[in-house]
C-alpha cells in the first residue's frame, strides 16, 4: 500500500510524491513551487499526456478535443467547472487531438470531444459527446465508484 500520492506539476511535469495524511487541495510543487492544483484543466502535448496518465496516483480525466469542432467548445467552459468540483481528487486534462494525432490514433478516439477516465495508466471508462458539468461530475463519480468492477482495463502502450 501506497504512503502517498504521485501528482504530475501541471506546469513543469515534476512528479511530487504527497504524504497521504496531508491536503492535496493545499499542495505545491517541490520543483517550481507553484500550487499543485488550481481548479483548472491542463492543456498537455503528447508527453505531457503520457506523463500523466502513467505518474499520477489520482484518477485522471482527459478531454479529448480539438479546435475546429463546435461541441468540443461549447463543452470547455463546463470541463473547466467540473475542474473546480473534481480536483484535487481527479487531475482534469485536456488533449487536442489534431496536436496530438498518434495519441489519439493509439487511444482509438473515433470522435470528438471525448472523455477518458484514467486510474494508473489504464483507461477505465469512455464516452463521446458534450456533456453539462453536472454530467460530466457524475459519470465520473459513477465510475470512480464501480472502479473495482473493472476485470480488465485497457493499459495505455507508451
Amino acid at each position: 500500500m501506497s504512503t502517498a500520492h504521485l501528482v504530475v506539476c501541471g506546469r513543469c511535469g515534476q512528479i511530487n510524491r504527497i504524504p497521504l495524511d496531508r491536503p492535496l487541495r493545499q499542495a505545491r510543487c517541490g520543483n517550481c513551487h507553484e500550487p499543485l492544483f488550481g481548479g483548472q484543466p491542463i492543456d498537455v502535448d503528447e508527453t505531457a499526456f503520457n506523463r500523466h496518465a502513467k505518474h499520477n496516483s489520482i484518477p485522471v480525466l482527459v478531454d479529448v478535443w480539438a479546435p475546429w469542432c463546435g461541441p468540443c467548445r461549447a463543452m470547455a467552459p463546463m470541463f473547466e467547472r467540473a475542474a473546480s468540483v473534481l480536483e484535487p481528487d481527479v487531475r482534469l486534462i485536456k488533449l487536442n487531438s489534431d496536436a496530438a494525432p498518434e495519441v489519439s490514433a493509439r487511444l482509438g478516439i473515433r470522435s470528438i470531444p471525448t472523455l477518458l477516465l484514467m486510474q494508473s495508466g489504464r483507461i477505465v471508462a469512455q464516452t463521446s459527446g458534450a456533456m453539462s458539468t453536472d454530467q460530466i461530475v457524475g459519470w465520473t463519480r459513477s465510475h470512480l465508484a464501480s472502479r473495482g468492477n473493472h476485470d480488465k482495463p485497457e493499459r495505455i502502450r507508451p
